[in-house]
C-alpha cells in the first residue's frame, strides 16, 4: 500500500522551484549578515511614521479579525482612482492578486503571453494552473507593447502582462501609448497591467482607462513608494463582473487587520510619499554617479531601482553580482539576455550607497579576473 500524498500530474511535473531566493536564505548560506540591502526593490525609508503609529494602535485589537470587506480602504481609493467599491479586490501583494487572476482564466492549455524576462511571478502562476505561455522578447531593453498584442492574436491569449514601469529594466511606456495600443488588444484577452511601481514614474504614465473597460484590470501596492513590503497589501482594480469573481476564489481574510489600517494611514499621508519619492529620485541619481566613476553606464528609470549596464555578457554580470555579495552587498540582475548583462540596484540611503561605491570596483575587479 502506498501512503502519503497523490499530486495531480501537473503539479508533480512542476520544477521543484521558487521566483526569488530571498537575502536571508543566502545571508545563512554565506554565514554573513549583508551590509546593503539593495536587491529586493523595498522601500529603505520605511513607510510614512501615521501608518507606524496605525500599526502600533492596531495590533491592540490584533485578536479581531480583519474586515474582509476592506470597506475603509476601498472608500479612500475609490475617491483617487474614479472608481466604486465594485472596482476594487486586495490580496496578498500583487503576487496574489495575479495569482487569482490566472485561477479565475486560465485552465490548462490556455495561451499567456508575457515578455521573456519579465517579472517571474505572473509565469510561475501560470506554470502552477497549467497555463501555456508564449514569450516575446524586449525591444531596446523596455517591453514591447505591440509585440506581446500581436503574440497574443496570434495564439488567443487568455491574458497579456504587462509591467508600466517595468521590473526588471525600469523602463516605461506613456499612457497614451497603451491607450492606443488597446485598439489592438485581441477579443477575448484581458491585459494584466501591473503599475507596482506607478508612483516613481514620470506624469502621464499611468493611462486614462475607464475602470469598467472589461479589457484591462490593473495591479498596484503598497510594497513599493508606500513602504510596506513585509504586510503584504495589494490590489487590483477593473471592471465590476471581473473584479467580483474574485470573491469566489480569494483568500477573504488575507490581509490582517493592522495591515489594512497601516495601509490607510499610508495612502492618506500624501507628503511622506512626496518625500520617499525625493529621496529615490536623489538615490537612483547617487547610483548613476556610482556607476559612471566605475565605467559603467545605467538605464533612465522610473522605478525605485536602476538597472547598471556590467560592459559585458550575462556571465560577467553574475561574477559582479556574486563579488557584491561577497562583499555584504545584496542585488540582483535580470535572468535573461540581454538584459542580463545587467545588475539591478534598489534606491538606498546614503549609507547603503556609500558601501555601495566602497565594494562596487573590488566586484568587478574580481568579476575581471574570474571571467577572462
Amino acid at each position: 500500500m502506498t501512503h502519503g500524498p497523490r499530486f495531480p500530474d501537473l503539479i508533480a511535473r512542476l520544477p521543484a522551484t521558487v521566483p526569488f531566493v530571498g537575502p536571508e536564505e543566502q545571508e545563512r548560506a554565506s554565514g554573513h549578515v549583508f551590509r546593503a540591502r539593495l536587491g529586493a526593490n523595498e522601500s529603505v525609508f520605511g513607510p510614512s511614521p501615521k501608518a507606524i503609529t496605525a500599526l502600533q494602535a492596531a495590533d491592540q485589537e490584533i485578536w479581531k479579525y480583519a474586515d474582509p470587506s476592506h470597506f475603509e480602504l476601498k472608500t479612500e481609493l475609490s475617491k483617487r482612482l474614479g472608481c466604486g467599491h465594485g472596482n476594487i479586490v486586495f490580496g496578498e501583494g500583487i503576487d496574489g492578486c495575479l495569482g487569482y487572476l490566472v485561477r479565475l482564466l486560465v485552465e490548462p492549455g490556455d495561451a499567456v503571453v508575457t515578455s521573456d524576462g519579465a517579472y517571474p511571478t505572473f509565469s510561475y502562476h501560470v506554470n502552477a494552473y497549467g497555463g501555456v505561455l508564449h514569450k516575446v522578447p524586449y525591444r531596446d531593453d523596455a517591453e514591447d507593447i505591440a509585440a506581446l498584442f500581436a503574440k497574443a492574436a496570434e495564439v488567443d491569449a487568455k491574458i497579456v502582462y504587462l509591467a508600466n514601469p517595468d521590473n526588471p529594466m525600469g523602463s516605461w511606456i506613456d499612457g497614451a501609448t497603451i491607450e492606443a495600443a488597446l485598439d489592438d488588444l485581441p477579443e477575448g484577452t484581458v491585459l494584466a497591467l501591473d503599475e507596482a511601481y506607478i508612483e516613481f514614474a514620470p506624469e502621464g504614465t499611468a493611462p486614462q482607462i475607464d475602470p469598467e473597460d472589461p479589457r484591462v484590470i490593473r495591479f498596484r501596492t503598497f510594497s513599493k513608494a508606500y513602504g510596506m513590503a513585509g504586510a503584504r497589501v495589494g490590489y487590483a482594480f477593473g471592471a465590476e463582473p471581473l473584479v467580483k469573481a474574485f470573491d469566489k476564489i480569494r483568500n477573504h481574510f488575507s490581509m490582517n487587520r493592522s495591515a489594512q489600517q497601516a495601509a490607510l494611514a499610508a495612502l492618506l499621508d500624501d507628503a511622506w510619499l512626496a518625500e520617499v519619492r525625493g529621496r529615490v529620485n536623489s538615490a537612483r541619481e547617487r547610483i548613476a554617479a556610482i556607476a559612471e566613476a566605475n565605467g559603467l553606464t545605467t538605464l533612465p528609470s522610473a522605478t525605485n531601482f536602476v538597472a547598471v549596464d556590467c560592459g559585458g555578457d550575462g556571465a560577467h554580470a553574475r561574477a559582479v553580482l556574486e563579488g557584491l555579495a561577497r562583499h555584504g552587498v545584496f542585488v540582483r540582475m535580470p535572468f535573461v539576455a540581454p538584459q542580463n548583462r545587467c545588475i539591478r540596484i534598489s534606491a538606498g540611503t546614503e549609507a547603503d550607497l556609500d558601501i555601495l561605491a566602497e565594494e562596487l570596483p573590488k566586484a568587478l575587479a574580481e568579476a575581471r579576473e574570474t571571467v577572462a
